[in-house]
């Protein structure tokens, strides 16, 4: 609201009044002339007819200035409650007719409307998160079950259940952070870590993956110390091994650092270059997507969102049938510190 505030057109004050008092204006000229033409009608003399003429128009420009500051005045008190209002109209100045203080109380059925239905809208968020919360942490439940039953016999294409299984703990875990990322108590804690270990740990939960696809990960240590959120990266770095494991079919996947850039480099098929502007929108799955049919348009913007709390960049370049490079940049200062 405040952005559009100030995006607004500037108005000419001095030409808006002159034509809200228009009619006044035309008035006072009819006047005028009504004078003029009954002082010629008497023969007075021109003179006296010029100094009375002389003395109107000066009287008339006295209360014309007098009233224009007035005018000021009020347009800049209200001008500069743009920028505060927000929970109530009560600041407003007092109306000064009877016409202000019709624009004023609808003015305040306005804001009443819209703090109801702002509330209600809260109201319903808070409802579906806490439902989503609890769903996810339940779930958990018989996705251990599942795990142990597959831990405890050979049933028949078990690897392919794990594999399965993995994909319902990833949605899980996403439903998870999506909710948490907007939460006001998302537990941003930022200190310095090994980039390496980081990398390690998002490695070891696709391991079994990259060997059920025969995928070699090509990773050069980096020996850097980086100020970030452990936990969060990990997701980001987990969601963008994720991708890069879908869309790959042979060939490698690549993690190492160029100018304290974390680079994550694959052979797959390659994003479409009319999808590229794109790639980071919620819910775009872009030509990749709809081939694929279960793409859901929410892992790299999840990604961009936790990077840039975290103050960190990133950026994709790739090219069809070669393979997507995703660069993460690491040495930016510019983060929120609670």
């Amino acid at each position: 609201m405040r952005e559009s505030n100030r995006n607004r057109t500037k108005p000419n004050i001095l030409l808006n009044y002159l034509q809200r008092h228009l009619g006044t204006i035309a008035l006072f000229g009819l006047f005028a002339a009504i004078f003029a033409t009954v002082f010629s009608l008497y023969a007075l003399p021109a003179e006296a007819v010029a100094y009375a003429a002389l003395l109107c128009v000066f009287a008339g420009l006295i209360f014309t200035v007098a009233g224009f500051f007035r005018y000021f005045r009020r347009h800049k008190t209200l001008n500069d409650m743009l920028s505060r209002i927000t929970l109530s109209v009560d600041g407003l100045p007092a109306p000064r007719d009877l016409l202000e203080q019709d624009y004023q109380a609808l003015l305040q059925v306005v804001h009443t409307d819209r703090m109801l239905r702002i509330s209600q809208a809260d109201s319903i968020k808070s409802d579906l998160t806490d439902y989503y919360t609890l769903w996810a942490h339940q779930i958990k439940t018989p996705i251990a079950a599942m795990q142990l039953l597959l831990q405890s016999g050979d049933p028949p294409q078990k690897t392919e259940l794990s594999m399965e299984l993995f994909k319902i703990e990833q949605y899980v875990e996403m439903v998870l952070y999506y909710l948490r990322l907007d939460s006001d108590s998302s537990d941003f804690v930022l200190k310095k870590y090994d980039l390496d270990e980081i990398i390690r740990q998002a490695a070891r939960r696709y391991a079994k993956l990259f060997i059920l696809k025969k995928i070699p990960l090509d990773f050069t240590q980096s020996g850097l110390t980086v100020l970030t959120d452990e936990k969060w990266l990990v997701f980001v770095l987990e969601q963008l091994l994720s991708n890069s494991l879908k869309y790959t079919k042979e060939g490698k996947i690549s993690i190492y650092i160029e100018d304290r850039t974390l680079l994550i480099a694959d052979t797959g098929i390659g994003i479409q270059p009319e999808d590229l502007p794109r790639v980071f929108e919620k819910g775009f799955t872009g030509y990749n997507g709809r081939e694929d049919k279960k793409s859901t348009g929410i892992g790299l913007y999840l990604c961009q969102r936790i990077l840039t709390k975290l103050g960190h960049g990133i950026g994709i370049e790739s090219e069809v049938g070669k393979g997507t490079c995703v660069k993460i940049k690491l040495d930016s200062i510019n983060f929120l510190a609670e």
